[in-house]
């Protein structure tokens, strides 16, 4: 399994823990698109850090994270669904990237956002601005400014790889005292500092966990896959068109020569519907397969 998360939970104290190793997944999203470097590591960043945040929800549906700005990066968006399926996207301006560029380089003064889109019930949004070092700190920034439980990340992406580790305090059960357990918080995230970008992207799980908490009784869970995938279809590209109405799609077929297109942004699938296409949409037939007027 190259592809998975896994989660951790310390026997003597109210604290668990989430690993995350995205492999397969990871070049995936990076085949669909030329990336430059520096814009491929952050993406990687955000890929792990959804997957580690769906670990963290009891929910069915989707997770969407999506960072904007002004600068050399306006757009990172990616989405993790509860069935633990990933895709990703970055928008940039490829000639405003230096190599060896970070967060605050790349997306000066932006924003992230976190959605949750439950399959049912009420959408949730938070929003909070980029701020830190790197995207890790912005999203444990994001955790101590909301009512959620104390959460820290620690990501890393080279292009190859991408790692994520999670660390959240759970309400007070073994350890009642506060001070005990505010002592104890700072002791497991201290330590997990210590953690190189090269172990972080090298380690396997068990090698890291007992390199950090080696003198911790701690419980390692089995690993839960986690896959590339994306959820555009031609069904949902024709529901698109649908929407705008039968006399500006017949409008979209004059002006493109017969044929309108729809390009998923996330994985470069095309979705053609010709005159007969529509005119089955519109007249209620459903989505067709494509038509064979068109080569």
């Amino acid at each position: 399994m190259s592809d998975f998360s896994q989660r951790f939970l310390f026997d003597d104290s109210d604290v668990r823990g989430e690993l995350v190793a995205l492999d397969a997944s990871y070049r995936h999203v990076l085949a669909k698109h030329a990336y430059p470097e520096p814009v491929a590591q952050l993406l990687g960043e955000m890929l792990a850090a959804a997957a580690l945040l769906v670990g963290t929800l009891k929910f069915d549906g989707l997770l969407v994270l999506q960072a904007r700005s002004a600068g050399a990066v306006p757009l990172l968006m990616v989405e993790c669904s509860s069935e633990r399926e990933l895709r990703g996207i970055a928008r940039y301006h490829a000639e405003q990237i230096a190599a060896g560029s970070g967060l605050h380089e790349l997306m000066p003064d932006g924003t992230l956002t976190m959605t949750v889109e439950p399959a049912r019930g009420q959408r949730y949004q938070g929003i909070v601005p980029l701020e830190g070092s790197n995207l890790a700190d912005c999203l444990s920034s994001y955790f101590a400014t909301s009512e959620q439980l104390p959460t820290r990340f620690w990501l890393n992406a080279d292009g190859q790889r991408a790692r994520g580790l999670l660390l959240q305090q759970l309400p007070a059960d073994r350890l009642q005292d506060s001070e005990a357990r505010a002592a104890n918080w700072e002791h497991v995230v201290t330590l997990a500092g210590t953690l190189s970008t090269e172990e972080l992207l090298g380690l396997d799980n068990e090698t890291l966990l007992h390199r950090l908490y080696h003198e911790e009784a701690l419980r390692l869970f089995e690993p839960r896959a986690l896959q590339f995938r994306c959820s555009c279809s031609r069904d949902r590209s024709a529901r698109a068109l649908i929407s705008l109405g039968q006399a500006d799609v017949e409008q979209l077929l004059a002006e493109h020569g017969g044929e309108v297109v729809i390009d998923c942004q996330f994985c470069n699938q095309r979705y053609a519907f010709d005159a007969a296409d529509v005119a089955q949409l519109f007249a209620g037939a459903g989505v067709q397969p494509p038509s064979d007027t068109r080569h």
